[in-house]
């Protein structure tokens, strides 16, 4: 079960805010765990690294929404075979209810036993299948997408909110304002993730009348985080800590219900554990572990990327061990607040935030996100400082776990041959140019503009258009 933009606030990691007993339950059937980070905190580069067990930036398709033509289209290597191509090649029934959202191209046959709809921006999505139908496809690997945080776009959003969550007792992070539209949106997304809840119990109603629990093991978890300053987007906590409840419904089940897991766990992981409960070896290039194996040691950190996210252009790379966040910006020149798809988008709490920042209205907190330029690097002490707020990177007496998280940073870059620093081809930012326009503004974009005059903005119409099946 695959949520969206959706953070772990929920009644099971301790918010008495909301209700969400159907997940309070399978959590209490299962394991939950509290230190999950996903590789990238925006939807694509995500989902393409969960879905090969491997980070984006290995394998050339961390920029956000690439491949979505033919002449930027970026490939896997022959020998990488996605999470499901594998399922499939040992006898399982595979599909995927909701998008796919990878940046490579491919041909979702090899991946899904079902029909699909593409859209010339945001990819392929499979044409749910009834669960009912699974009872004569078993052993099956399914994926089923839920919302989760985007419930707020549905135009029956404000319908299926019955129990709105109190708006007077909601506590924002210190980074935020107490502004009536940054409450309204925390509050909105609290709001969608009961309506979640409620959808989550359907899927679970569905699959016990179907008879298809016995034998089955559930993964709940989100892509990211949800969208807020400061998170989706963004390498703090609040755009990679997401929720994971693994319950093993099988008889004679191995994982033991009702435990909570506080071991550092990667999104990369997932796949591959998928894979191990299902009693196949995973590839040795994946670049996960089984998380229930218990030959190999616990991760000491989580690396996470960001690069291009729409039209918006940025590197950033962090480390996180379960006491500290190192993150390294690359691009030191483009503030925090650079022009993004909100900003055109007018989503309100970014006009409210930048308005209070330019009415001097923030806080020495808040208003550090509005800085014109950002620090090389940032190091924060997470026991101390849950929010990262107070960067210690320069701070001596944190100079040795600097250099230590810096290490293994620079390591893995060369390991890994992080291909983010490395420019984008240009047919990836003639697409971006063509659609955004204008909005545009990195100078990555001027020689494209100059080699193409005619492009800015003209294909601004695919936003807007719809799905189809494909030929």
């Amino acid at each position: 079960i695959y949520l969206e933009d959706t953070s772990p606030l929920l009644g099971c990691y301790g918010n008495d805010l909301v209700q969400t007993p159907n997940i309070d339950s399978l959590a209490r059937k299962g394991i939950l765990f509290t230190h999950v980070f996903m590789p990238a905190p925006v939807c694509s580069p995500c989902r393409s690294s969960l879905i090969t067990g491997m980070m984006a930036t290995t394998l050339g398709v961390h920029n956000h929404h690439s491949s979505r033509t033919e002449a930027s289209a970026i490939y896997l290597p022959d020998s990488v075979l996605t999470i499901p191509e594998i399922f499939n090649t040992q006898g399982y029934f595979t599909f995927n209810n909701g998008k796919d959202d990878y940046n490579f191209s491919y041909d979702r046959e090899k991946l899904y036993d079902q029909a699909y709809l593409q859209h010339p921006l945001y990819g392929k999505k499979g044409d749910p299948i009834d669960l009912a139908i699974l009872r004569d496809k078993a052993p099956f690997f399914g994926q089923i997408q839920l919302a989760g945080g985007k419930e707020i776009f549905s135009s029956s959003f404000g319908e299926n909110n019955t129990h709105p969550v109190d708006r007077s007792v909601i506590q924002l992070p210190p980074y935020l304002p107490e502004h009536p539209a940054i409450i309204e949106e925390y509050a909105n997304h609290l709001d969608a993730i009961q309506i979640t809840d409620r959808k989550v119990g359907e899927i679970m109603k569905g699959l016990a009348d179907h008879e298809l629990l016995e034998n089955t093991v559930i993964f709940f978890f989100s892509d990211h985080g949800m969208r807020l300053t400061r998170h989706k987007q963004f390498l703090y906590d609040g755009g990679l800590h997401v929720p994971l409840i693994v319950a093993d419904f099988r008889s004679g089940q191995k994982l033991k219900p009702g435990t909570i897991n506080d071991q550092l766990i990667s999104g990369l992981d997932l796949g591959i554990t998928a894979l191990s409960l299902a009693g196949i070896t995973p590839p040795g290039y994946m670049e996960g572990q089984d998380i229930f194996n218990t030959k190999i040691p616990p991760r000491t950190h989580v690396i996470s990327t960001r690069d291009r996210c729409d039209f918006t252009i940025d590197r950033i790379r962090s480390v996180r061990s379960k006491d500290f966040k190192y993150i390294r910006n690359f691009m030191t020149d483009r503030p925090y607040s650079q022009l993004t798809y909100m900003d055109v988008d007018g989503v309100e709490f970014v006009k409210v935030m930048k308005a209070l920042h330019a009415a001097q209205k923030l806080d020495s907190v808040q208003v550090k996100f509005f800085r014109k330029d950002r620090p090389a690097e940032e190091l924060y002490d997470l026991d101390e400082d849950p929010f990262e707020i107070r960067n210690l990177a320069s701070d001596p007496n944190y100079a040795d776990v600097r250099t230590e998280m810096s290490a293994i940073l620079d390591q893995w870059i060369q390991d890994s041959g992080d291909k983010g620093q490395f420019p984008e081809n240009e047919e990836g930012l003639k697409l971006m140019l063509g659609i955004w326009g204008k909005n545009a503004l990195n100078p990555e974009y001027d020689r494209i503009r100059r080699t193409y005059p005619d492009l800015e903005g003209s294909l601004w119409s695919l936003k807007s258009a719809g799905w189809v099946k494909p030929l």
